[in-house]
């Protein structure tokens, strides 16, 4: 599931919630493995995302 679609409003919240857990965890050990700078620049675009989406 790309990030285009977690956050489209027509993606049915079941799909979402099924696996996204272990997509996300698997996401957050990938990106463990890539250097500080890719890191620093992932954590920076979840948190425009998670602040679009408190709008």
């Amino acid at each position: 599931m790309s990030v285009k679609q977690l956050i489209e409003d027509d993606v049915p919240t079941r799909a979402i919630k099924r696996g996204l857990t272990s997509l996300l965890q698997k996401q957050i050990e990938q990106v463990s493995q890539l250097p500080r700078a890719k890191q620093k620049f992932v954590s920076e675009m979840l948190e425009t995302v998670i602040q679009q989406a408190g709008s």
